[in-house]
């Protein structure tokens, strides 16, 4: 046989020896009684559902005069800030009637801070300003839905300020003050329970 022959077969026995031990590498090591293979992916452990937490979420009540305080279960935050996140999540949520939401339809977080003094600040999109009905009583509602859905419900929080886009802004529709935080205005809300609905967990 030539040298090239030789080299040939070499060539094939590191081959197949080479694969031989690839499979043998990959192939599960793990097996039933009966000796043959168990599957080498394993079923993960499932999924925890999150921790819910009951907040309190405020509606314009029937006469339009102030803010009906409703109980609804929403998931609950390891720290203030990720708690506050969740209560204002579940507030700018679209409601079904009898509720009817203060906050402008498609407001949506952009983000939110709190300072060690425990000043917040809200920072909403701008359809909390453009799509505003106008008004001065709608626009107290609009502002103490928020200043009061994250102080009721974060204890920690003192005050809030509420901003559009990242920015301060004077007002919602030319009537509320905003270039300060806020503090809760009791005289803004009736805590007595409303008629029970479905619970709102983003």
């Amino acid at each position: 046989m030539t040298s090239r022959g030789w080299l040939g077969l070499l060539l094939v026995a590191v081959t197949g020896t080479l694969g031989a031990w690839i499979l043998l590498v990959t192939l599960p090591d793990v097996y039933e009684e009966n000796g043959d293979p168990v599957a080498a992916l394993s079923v993960g452990e499932p999924v925890e559902p999150p921790k819910l937490t009951t907040a309190t979420l405020f509606y314009v009540s029937d006469d339009g005069e102030r803010l009906v305080g409703v109980e609804r279960d929403i998931v609950e935050g390891n720290v203030p800030v990720e708690q506050a996140r969740y209560v204002l999540e579940a507030q700018f949520l679209a409601v079904e009637p009898p509720l009817t939401s203060a906050v402008p339809e498609n407001t949506v977080l952009r983000a939110f801070y709190l300072t060690d003094r425990g000043d917040a600040f809200v920072n909403v999109s701008r359809e909390i300003s453009s799509g505003h009905s106008g008004g001065s009583l709608n626009e107290l509602l609009t502002t103490y839905t928020i200043v009061n859905a994250v102080t009721v419900n974060v204890p920690s929080v003192r005050a809030v300020q509420i901003l559009i886009e990242g920015r301060e802004t004077d007002t919602l529709a030319g009537h509320v003050d905003l270039r300060r935080p806020l503090t809760q205005r009791e005289d803004w809300m009736d805590m007595a329970p409303a008629e029970p609905s479905a619970p709102t967990a983003p």
